[in-house]
């Protein structure tokens, strides 16, 4: 951070009680400035039955702005969170898909609902995500962290671009040690306080529960995908999710789930240790968000062309033609180090009064496990370095 470019800016900190936001306020201080720090209170509904640590959090969070003279204000997010990031959550479980609630928590409570209660008045809002923001090209662009394991970027990729404007990630220029180290270092609370795993409100809660208490239960058929043959019954499609291979309480396994009928209520899994239906290369997203640029033409930083290593991984059809119109890039489909080599094919609109794709077909040079409609697919450029947006994947 560079101190000229904040020292007139008006900051703020989403200050969580755990120690990445905490060596946030630190880094800030560090540069003689004293941004407001503000705790997001989220839930849960039923505080006496959920098991939740806010208030370790709160204690947490107070200790850390005191020792370094910043002002902590508490700002009540639980309505707009239950109404908006948990119906998002249950409408698409219940419709069979694989949403993921923390992506967007990022997009309508941290910079959506924290903005209209307190956040419009700021230059800047300021978190502890592990990413990071760059100008590239008079643009400002969300671009990965160091720290492969940790890097937040795909959690962000669904952030409006004005929201991106005011985003500010102090620490995303460290791997995680480095973040305990500086901690540490500097005798801070929670320089030892393990990460929150999971969805954050629901404690001890296991996720089945909360979502059993939402949905209840539909029992349906167990069929296995190749035969058709019944194996079992499930308590609601809901409760599994593409790709999983454990608690499906089946004999004979193992076991994978490999899609699910709504319809009709019925799971379909496949037998074996890996099972070639349990992987896929081809798959279709919807509803393309772009951050700083649409993907029209993908340029690496030196202004040439993308390309993708040659598709050896394609032994079938290792002289697969590429159609021009097919755009190279390089993705993500869930929260791993892991990125992936292939072609973007925009789709056209599907009405006359729509000029700009919404919908493409992302064709990947390797086979891929577990993809799930409603996870989301993270574009990045040919280094994994900048991100340009994210789209649902449908099937």
């Amino acid at each position: 951070m560079n101190i000229d470019e904040l020292k007139d800016k008006r900051i703020a900190v989403l200050l969580s009680g755990g120690v990445d936001s905490s060596v946030v306020v630190y880094e800030f201080a560090r540069l003689g400035l004293h941004p407001d720090c503000f705790y997001i209170k989220i839930g849960p509904e039923e505080q006496e039955e959920w098991d939740c640590s806010s208030e370790e959090d709160m204690e947490m969070a107070t200790a850390v702005a005191a020792r370094f003279g910043c002002r902590l204000q508490v700002v009540d997010c639980h309505k707009e969170y239950w109404s908006e990031v948990t119906r998002y959550t249950m409408e698409k479980v219940r419709a069979g898909y694989t949403p993921n609630p923390d992506v967007m928590c990022n997009r309508l409570i941290k910079f959506g609902a924290f903005h209209e209660k307190m956040g419009f008045q700021y230059d800047l809002i300021a978190t502890g995500h592990y990413a990071q923001t760059e100008w590239i090209g008079g643009k400002k662009w969300l671009t990965t962290s160091p720290d492969p394991v940790k890097d937040q970027t795909d959690f962000l990729a669904q952030i409006e671009g004005w929201q991106l404007q005011k985003a500010i990630f102090p620490i995303g220029h460290y791997v995680k040690n480095e973040v305990r180290e500086v901690a540490e270092r500097e005798h801070l609370i929670n320089a030892r306080r393990k990460d929150s795993q999971g969805i954050c409100f629901l404690g001890n809660i296991d996720y089945n529960e909360y979502v059993r208490r939402y949905l209840g239960e539909q029992k349906g058929d167990v069929i296995e995908l190749e035969t058709g043959k019944k194996i079992g019954e499930h308590r609601g499609l809901w409760f599994h999710t593409i790709g999983q291979r454990k608690g499906l309480g089946l004999g004979g396994g193992p076991w994978f789930v490999i899609k699910k009928n709504v319809a009709d209520n019925i799971l379909y899994v496949s037998h074996g240790y890996d099972p070639e239906t349990a992987y896929r290369k081809d798959f279709k997203i919807h509803d393309l968000h772009w951050l700083t640029e649409k993907l029209t033409t993908a340029l690496s930083h030196d202004g040439e062309s993308m390309m993708p290593a040659e598709p050896d991984s394609y032994p079938e059809d290792n002289m697969r033609q590429v159609p021009d119109h097919w755009i190279p890039i390089i993705f993500k489909i869930r929260h791993t180090p892991e990125y992936h080599r292939g072609y973007i094919e925009l789709l056209e609109g599907t009405s006359a009064s729509e000029k700009e794709p919404d919908a493409a077909i992302v064709h990947s040079l390797s086979k891929i496990h577990g993809v799930a409609p409603g996870q989301f697919c993270v574009i990045y450029d040919e280094h994994h370095h900048r991100c340009f947006g994210s789209a649902e994947i449908t099937l």
